[in-house]
């Protein structure tokens, strides 16, 4: 069983940063996918950036690309994701994603192809 832990949400003004963290324990294949997730208020859930390690590939939702950076630590137990830049209509709450097998560009931000999941990072940015 894979557990996933998110940490790092807040509230920031627009303009600035924040780096949420994604501590995963329990067993992991080495093909695998890891992603996060965002959701605002009233809005489906929908795939902001994903990280496979078939060749340490990374996927971007369009909204974020050239802002955000998805990144994993050599020892395969965290999943961050670095907010900059970043802009009101970013505030949701974050969701730390993960499954077995890699992910590829036409199906990264599918939530059904998730197996793990976890409670959420709530960030918050004001104009």
């Amino acid at each position: 069983q894979v557990q996933l832990l998110e940490s790092g949400g807040g509230s920031v003004q627009a303009g600035g940063s924040l780096r949420l963290s994604c501590a995963v324990s329990g067993y992991l294949l080495n093909a695998y996918c890891m992603g996060w997730f965002s959701q605002a208020p009233g809005k489906e859930r929908e795939g902001v950036a994903a990280f496979t390690s078939a060749n340490n590939y990374t996927y971007y939702a369009d909204s974020v690309k050239g802002r955000f950076t998805i990144s994993q630590d050599n020892a395969k137990n965290t999943l961050n994701l670095q907010m900059n830049s970043l802009k009101p209509e970013d505030t949701a709450m974050y969701y730390c994603a993960a499954k077995q097998y890699n992910c590829y560009s036409g199906s990264w931000s599918h939530q059904d192809k998730y197996d793990y999941w976890g409670q959420g990072t709530q960030v918050t940015v004001s104009s």
